[in-house]
């Protein structure tokens, strides 16, 4: 089985860029060794995304946005973060950038769902799924990915789209660094008793940090970034002592809760590739790298890796190999500041925001009340969030 290119990995940033691939004249197979999700009307996800605008332009041209039920995306029209002291806050608003929206929240099964239901409409894209590779062998002037079942995929390019742990990154010997937080995300949605108005608000306690996130009718999704301990504790006390905590911690900013789907908790933690490319062979995603989510941007970054690694392929000019060592470089090229910058923000702010220092604790307020009252500033950081 020949094609262009390989993708190991049909999540959301592997099968994003697989669809993405329409009209380039390249073919791709997509590995996924999981099956496809299962929707349910009833359920609401636990796990949900906040989708920057330029993000839903890349998923439009994907032809992945416009499938998806409008009733179930929830547009983000501020954002409200607040320091520890009750008093210092920060605002964003889409009014300030002319913007419909700062980002919108989707469930992760029905933006999988789409993006699968948009890579099979595609006719470069072949999807095998279930499959799992067994092995990987560079050619001469290829990759040879044998898989389980004993199929075999030749290609030119090899794409690693598989997660933290990534395979591909380990057979392409690109090396990684990687730092606990000894912390856990904790994930659940409520009911709430009053309307959250399209606001995300987010809390920067001593600690840890939390979220919420607005989601359609009278809903919101918790994100908290907790020290491992209490965090497991919030995963198995009674619901209405989790419901009693959070309206608490958030200063019952929405009225009273009560749980929709019971607490996650997955642990955080910080990974950064070497390099982004080896022979024939390019990483997207959190292959390439993983940040804390307290910036909401991991999924985003992802996304910004597949645009620009299609848009590289598509402009490929004379270069009819698409895993030339030149068109490689060209996209680790553009995007080490992104992903640099994402990297260090994220890094730097929960080690300021998760110490019990009086000092920092007062610096830390004092700059987003500074941030606060410098319009460019705000606005610059809004015009990176929303790209």
């Amino acid at each position: 089985m020949d094609f262009d290119l390989v993708i190991v990995g049909a999540g959301l940033v592997g099968a994003s860029l697989a669809a993405s691939l329409r009209g380039t004249g390249l073919s791709a197979a997509v590995v996924e060794p999981a099956p496809p999700p299962v929707l349910d009307a009833e359920r609401w996800d636990t796990r949900v995304y906040a989708i920057s605008p330029g993000s839903v332009t890349f998923l439009e041209a994907c032809g992945a946005w416009q499938r998806l039920d409008g009733a179930r995306v929830q547009a983000v029209l501020d954002m409200q973060v607040w320091g520890d002291d009750g008093v210092s806050r920060l605002d964003f608003s889409s009014l300030e950038v002319g913007r419909p929206a700062l980002a919108w929240i989707v469930e992760g099964s029905r933006l999988q769902t789409a993006l699968w239901q948009a890579l099979m409409a595609a006719r470069e894209a072949e999807l095998l799924c279930p499959a799992s590779c067994k092995s990987i062998h560079w050619l001469d002037r290829g990759m040879e990915v044998s898989l389980q079942d004993g199929r075999s995929l030749h290609a030119k390019l090899l794409v690693g789209a598989d997660g933290a742990q990534s395979r591909v990154r380990q057979e392409a010997r690109i090396g990684s660094e990687s730092h606990g937080y000894g912390q856990l995300g904790v994930v659940a949605n409520f009911a709430c008793e009053k309307p959250h108005g399209g606001v995300a608000r987010q809390w920067f306690r001593r600690d840890g940090v939390l979220a919420l996130l607005p989601l359609p009718g009278d809903r919101v999704s918790m994100v908290w970034s907790v020290w491992e301990a209490p965090g497991r504790l919030l995963t198995t006390i009674p619901a209405a002592e989790l419901c009693e905590q959070v309206r608490e911690a958030s200063h019952d900013t929405v009225g009273t809760l009560s749980l929709l789907t019971p607490p996650a908790a997955f642990p955080l933690r910080r990974v950064k590739s070497t390099r982004m490319v080896a022979p024939r062979v390019a990483l997207i995603g959190d292959a390439a790298h993983v940040v804390h989510p307290l910036a909401g941007q991991g999924v985003n970054l992802g996304f910004r890796d597949a645009r620009e690694l299609g848009s590289v392929l598509r402009d490929r000019g004379p270069a009819s190999d698409c895993g030339a060592r030149s068109l490689l470089r060209r996209f680790e090229r553009a995007r080490q500041e992104d992903v640099l910058s994402m990297m260090l923000t994220t890094d730097a702010l929960q080690k300021l925001f998760n110490t019990d220092l009086p000092a920092l604790s007062a610096i830390r307020n004092w700059g987003l009340r500074l941030t606060g009252r410098l319009g460019s500033v705000r606005s610059l950081l809004t015009q990176h969030a929303i790209g």
